[in-house]
């Protein structure tokens, strides 16, 4: 499968493995306050986590810094939405 950003950025998803989609899932930690959600803990090494472990193709660091901010969020959501496979929604 592949995402297309707004950027014009593709990328390429791996075709990833049950365990390896729950260990992804099981990165995210959310913060409820007064039982809303209102964040995600440790949002940018779960983004580089994600990035690295569900791309195909190069997630070197030097690959990585040249993604701005916006694309690595955008890419994140939609890889979410790609493995939850409308079993919940991405975090936005």
């Amino acid at each position: 499968m592949e995402i297309k950003l707004k950027s014009g950025l593709k990328l390429k998803l791996k075709d990833i493995s049950i365990d390896e989609r729950d260990e992804m899932l099981d990165s995210l930690v959310y913060e409820y306050e007064d039982g809303n959600l209102v964040g995600v803990k440790m949002m940018n090494a779960t983004i580089t986590k994600w990035l690295r472990d569900g791309l195909d193709g190069d997630t070197s660091d030097k690959f990585l810094k040249t993604m701005t901010m916006d694309d690595r969020i955008e890419a994140f959501t939609k890889m979410q939405d790609s493995l939850l496979l409308g079993k919940g929604t991405a975090s936005k």
